[in-house]
């Protein structure tokens, strides 16, 4: 498992799956997550504009 700390108050899940090299392109993010492939804090996540505050998880 990679970890990937955020210096900002929140980054959108889309913006930190392509910040933590998970997937080459923000499109391809985006398709992850509307798809069902992610999930955060242990839970399917479809929401590409979902803010990750320090201390949360993202799963893919």
């Amino acid at each position: 498992m990679k970890k990937q700390a955020i210096a900002t108050e929140f980054i959108r899940l889309d913006a930190f799956l392509k910040l933590c090299g998970a997937f080459e392109t923000g499109g391809r993010a985006k398709l992850a997550v509307q798809g069902g492939q992610v999930r955060v804090n242990g839970e399917e996540c479809r929401a590409r504009g979902k803010k990750l505050r320090p201390g949360d998880r993202a799963e893919f």
